[in-house]
């Protein structure tokens, strides 16, 4: 069936999107948001209020492409959100305060459920708790999108047409919960009898804050987390990172350890399939950009598809084509800095403004000169120090 519409004629859009996370939820808004009479199909193999981790973090004005093109979904998230204009690395015990390195964070259920509320806006009533079993199910679909995460059942089904593979870090990492306040994000970096250790550690709600817990290889084996249960693996950790909670416990959400996953296809698309978000890649949580890479796919797959009339077989190369090279460039800075991680031992060696500054220039995108304008106080101690 088809109809005008300014002047033009198209049929009915079926889509169907796998995947109920950030990309999922604000693609199928967009794309109901732009075009009321396609069908749009979301579904999620977890309930509603189920998530991993706890708050997730942005660059200070990481939200800011919202405002423009979507000022309601900007007003709904923003005051819900923490910030703070600092950054703080604690190395031997010493704080060194970074100035203006921003951040902005958010509790990561409350940013769904802002999500799940644009999406019924827009008329989308997500299917939580579907497990998708074949692909053969959406086969009626104009356009099926795997936004279903790391373990994507669509990037699974044809691994060799997207040629598609995973990775992983050899650093172990186990995302926690604090009740500690903190005041910037911060990096705690701990010398141990039993190994070396790193936290990241920041408020997205008030009184909540996330605490994730890093190791080496060897420290993990040494301390023998591997033969621990959760409750003790939690309690060795608050005893090494007494100082930095305050006293206060850390809580778990399946805090269990894990390796990072970097995730990579060749291609983005295979006939009417294509993947956005963490089914597509992955970005170190050490950047603090993988909430916002997954939105900013679902903006450019929207634009894609109404730049070309929602003409699947056009709209899906010009989405890569125009969004690889973004995503390329900040993914070449994420896997520097986890590379950085992968050695934080060895860089621990240094004196705490030295260990700042090889921090602070891990990705290779930022130099002192940079640092100059965006720091002054920090480089004035940096040289300072170093004179």
């Amino acid at each position: 069936m088809t109809r005008n519409v300014c002047c033009a004629t198209y049929k009915f859009m079926r889509i169907a999107i796998l995947g109920a996370g950030p990309a999922g939820l604000y693609l199928a808004y967009l794309l109901k948001r732009r075009r009321p009479d396609a069908t749009v199909t979301l579904v999620e193999q977890n309930p509603a209020d189920a998530t991993f981790g706890f708050g997730v973090v942005f660059s200070d004005r990481a939200l800011e492409f919202l405002r423009e093109d979507d000022p309601e979904t900007f007003a709904a998230i923003t005051p819900q959100v923490e910030s703070w204009d600092d950054m703080t690395i604690v190395h031997r015990n010493e704080r060194v305060v970074i100035d203006g390195i921003g951040f902005a964070a958010i509790g990561r259920l409350k940013l769904l459920q802002l999500l799940q509320q644009r999406a019924r806006s827009a008329g989308i009533e997500p299917e939580f708790s579907r497990a998708v079993t074949s692909l053969d199910e959406f086969g009626a679909a104009d356009l099926v999108v795997g936004a279903d995460g790391i373990n994507s059942f669509v990037r699974r089904t044809f691994t060799e047409a997207f040629g598609a593979g995973v990775t992983f870090l050899a650093n172990r990492f186990a995302w926690f919960g604090t009740v500690q306040r903190y005041d910037t994000l911060t990096h705690t970096f701990r010398h141990t009898p039993i190994g070396d250790f790193n936290a990241h550690h920041y408020r997205y709600a008030p009184g909540r804050s996330t605490f994730i817990v890093e190791t080496d290889e060897a420290s993990f084996a040494r301390a023998g987390f591997e033969r621990m249960e959760e409750s003790e693996s939690r309690g060795l950790c608050q005893k090494i990172f007494a100082d930095a909670l305050g006293g206060h416990p850390l809580i778990s959400n399946n805090s269990i350890w894990r390796r990072f996953p970097q995730v990579r296809n060749a291609r983005w698309h295979h006939g009417k399939f294509v993947l956005i978000g963490d089914a597509l890649h992955t970005a170190h949580f050490s950047i603090g950009s993988g909430t916002r890479l997954a939105m900013e796919d679902a903006i450019a797959l929207d634009r894609a598809l109404a730049a070309h009339s929602d003409d699947v077989a056009a709209a899906l190369p010009a989405f890569e084509a125009a969004r690889r090279p973004i995503v390329d460039k900040l993914l070449a800075g994420a896997t520097a800095s986890a590379a950085w991680y992968e050695n934080f031992a060895g860089h621990m060696e240094l004196a705490p403004a030295d260990f700042a500054m090889s921090y602070l220039t891990r990705s290779g995108r930022v130099d002192l000169e940079r640092l100059r304008k965006l720091s002054p106080r920090f480089v004035e101690r940096y040289e300072r120090e170093r004179s």
